[in-house]
């Protein structure tokens, strides 16, 4: 049924996405599909910011949560699933959206933090925003617990 699942992954919280990559590994044994996890850094880049930061330290960074990004993948993805793993910088809603139309994704996997209504007005929500906006679907992982 799909052939490209893009599941976002933060790894700043441990076990965030792990049940939803576990549910994105069900659905690509079932349709001999391909995972890609996707990790957005924020754009250190921008002029602003970049100025605070040595001129390798983007590139480090990224080499760094890649290492990370691979590690994770090595732990919840069995050797049956062909997946990739992906690092880009930007803002997080608008990278995972763009990244699905990229790979070609037909099913976006991701996790959902538990907000109340007053954290979701002020912060705002990723997931939110994705589903909102993809022309794709959306697998929304609520927390467990």
């Amino acid at each position: 049924m799909f052939k490209q699942i893009l599941v976002p992954v933060d790894l700043n919280e441990k076990g965030f996405a792990d049940k939803a990559v576990q549910l994105a590994v069900w659905h690509a044994k079932h349709s001999n599909a391909e995972v890609h996890l996707l990790t957005v850094l924020p754009g250190i880049h921008m002029s602003m910011v970049a100025t605070y930061f040595p001129k390798d330290a983007a590139k480090k960074m990224k080499a760094d949560v890649k290492a990370q990004l691979k590690q994770f993948a090595e732990k919840q993805i069995d050797d049956e699933v062909v997946y990739q793993i992906h690092v880009a910088e930007g803002k997080a809603y608008r990278t995972i959206l763009d990244y699905a139309d990229k790979l070609g994704a037909d099913l976006i996997v991701m996790p959902s933090h538990k907000r109340s209504k007053m954290d979701k007005v002020m912060l705002g929500s990723v997931a939110s925003k994705v589903v909102q906006s993809s022309p794709i679907n959306v697998l929304v992982v609520k927390p467990q617990g």
